[in-house]
């Protein structure tokens, strides 16, 4: 699937799971739906910057509520995104059960936006109608497990409307497969009712069947409302909501509207609390609910909020500022950095030691599905407060060694990507090392790092990004330095990036070195050794080279590949009429 605002977003088999910023809806943000209700659109305009940063890829808007003209909301409220660059750089989700609001929206969006959505409830002619309109209009499209009967409350019901509705998007109206999103109804579980216990399997169960059997179909959901029956209770619902989410994106769960602020790191969820709360999920034994119920009463986040900080600021240093990383909590870290600083040399060491091992925890975490980008999003913020605090510091070390420079090295985020908290550290790290830093800032189009590299003669160029977009901007960019025969190497970084993408993708588009640098304390070598090689033969990058061919081969032989017969063979198995 491909989306845009005023940048791409693609969703490929491999991406990780895309967030859909929920707090501009007027139905589920009561601060958000008072400043609609009083025309207060520049605050309004805020809350979807505040989403933006907060690290959700699309946008879901929606203004349904019976005091307010949701077409003129809708049609106000879009129209003022669109002149924010920051906000319309993702893709919108237009959110309404009203078919007039949701045209409202499609008649204004830039980009290729979603609609949330239709469903088959009025029936087969309706939905063709709306779906034809939906292509038209150039949009991807949610459709909701409801038909004429209802909607659908058990596995059996959401794979039936779901098959259907598939069947009749892609046979009758032509739709796209890729732009079909099944929303196969989060409900709550823990409600005391019995035909509530496999809310939660059903979906799981439903997800994987959609993935497998409706190709290249997405599946996403409202994910708050899995935990309706615990509000008032954040520390259950925040455990609910991540171990909902870490199971469903394992049966093929790829999107979903989540609030950031609602979600524990699945690793951090007491062990005795995940147990309660998966016990009810998968409905593995039938006092599930009582005992979660009466669990619940003993996990109140307020009761033990002071509790637990006290007990986390007794751990031991490195312990600490982990938790603050993986936690995104802020409020201590600049006196836990200081504290730091005065047990090492060189105060660049707290950055290579405490906070990278942090960095490495969350990298991992990320990776493994266990947290999820806007979590990810608010420990870089600490990341880069910790390294704020550092930096007076390292300057003044490095104006007391007055050595010459290293090598000159160009750093940028890569176009289409916002992320630079890992390359404002490397750059750090390169910078207390000598090397001499030109930082282009972050969404660098091609042709400016080319001309700034060229302009400022420099000896390395390093890339950074975030998302899976990214990967590809750096494929290109490698593309356009062989075009135009610039052999300057590059260094490879970032969240996506992997020793498997710069061997598989990159290395064949390139006549000259490319290294994956997976963390900064690692950089300083790597770009020592490729600037030294032009002295000394190239020995660094033939082994790295080696490296790397040696791995792509591997890769090549696990692809499976057609085998072809020559030409003029297949020209002797030519039907003769």
């Amino acid at each position: 699937m491909i989306l845009s605002g005023l940048e791409v977003l693609n969703i490929k088999e491999d991406s990780t799971f895309v967030n859909i910023g929920e707090r501009t809806n007027v139905t589920g943000s009561r601060k958000f739906l008072r400043l609609i209700e009083n025309k207060n659109y520049s605050e309004a305009l805020e809350v979807a910057r505040e989403q933006v940063e907060g690290g959700a890829q699309i946008l879901d808007v929606n203004m349904d509520e019976g005091l307010i003209d949701g077409v003129e909301a809708m049609t106000t409220f879009l129209n003022l995104i669109a002149s924010e660059p920051d906000i319309s750089r993702i893709p919108i989700m237009i959110d309404s059960s009203k078919w007039e609001i949701i045209e409202a929206g499609l008649k204004l969006v830039q980009g290729k936006c979603v609609v949330n959505s239709i469903s088959l409830k009025e029936g087969e002619d309706i939905f063709i109608n709306q779906a034809k309109l939906i292509r038209r209009y150039g949009a991807a499209v949610i459709i909701m497990a409801f038909d004429e009967k209802g909607q659908a409350d058990n596995y059996d019901r959401r794979i039936e409307i779901c098959e259907r509705s598939y069947n009749i998007l892609v046979d009758k109206v032509g739709f796209s497969p890729e732009d079909i999103i099944f929303d196969p109804n989060i409900f709550p579980v823990a409600t005391g009712m019995e035909e509530h216990k496999n809310n939660a399997l059903d979906f799981f169960n439903a997800t994987k069947w959609i993935r497998k059997n409706l190709p290249h179909a997405s599946v996403s959901g409202g994910v708050s409302n899995i935990s309706f029956s615990f509000r008032g209770n954040n520390t259950v619902r925040e455990a609910m909501h991540s171990s909902f989410l870490y199971h469903g994106i394992k049966n093929g769960m790829n999107m979903g509207i989540v609030n950031p602020t609602m979600l524990e790191v699945y690793d951090n969820i007491p062990k005795d609390l995940l147990e309660h709360v998966e016990d009810v999920l998968l409905n593995r034994r039938d006092d599930a609910t009582e005992r979660l119920l009466d669990f619940a009463e003993t996990v109140s986040k307020n009761h033990n909020k002071d509790e637990k900080i006290v007990e986390w600021r007794s751990f031991n240093l490195q312990d600490r500022i982990n938790h603050s990383l993986i936690k995104g909590v802020d409020k201590y870290i600049d006196e836990d950095v200081e504290e730091a600083r005065n047990l090492v040399e060189k105060p660049l060491e707290v950055i290579e030691i405490y906070l990278m091992n942090g960095m490495n925890i969350v990298g991992d975490l990320f990776g493994e599905g266990k947290m999820f980008l806007p979590q990810v999003v608010k420990s870089a913020r600490v990341m880069k407060k910790a390294v704020a605090y550092l930096l007076p510091y390292i300057e003044a070390e490095k104006s007391d060694s007055n050595s010459s420079s290293a090598g000159k090295i160009l750093m940028a985020t890569v176009k289409g990507d916002v992320h630079d908290i890992g390359k404002n550290i490397v750059s750090v790290v390169l910078g207390c090392n000598n090397f001499e830093i030109i930082d282009l800032g972050v969404m660098v189009p091609p042709e400016k790092i080319i001309d700034s590299a060229l302009k400022n003669e420099v000896d390395i160029i390093g890339l950074s990004g975030l998302i899976t977009p990214s990967l590809d901007e750096m494929v290109y960019l490698a593309k356009e330095l062989k075009k135009q025969n610039i052999k300057i190497p590059l260094l490879i970084g970032g969240a996506t990036t992997s020793k498997a993408h710069t061997a598989v993708k990159i290395l064949p588009e390139c006549n000259f070195p490319v290294v994956h640098v997976n963390d900064a304390s690692k950089a300083v070598s790597v770009a020592a050794n490729l600037i030294s090689d032009s002295k000394n033969d190239n020995v660094f990058w033939s082994s790295i080279k080696d490296d790397y061919e040696e791995f792509r081969n591997n890769f090549n032989l696990r692809k499976v590949e057609k085998k072809f017969i020559s030409i003029s063979d297949a020209r002797k198995n030519f039907h003769k009429i």
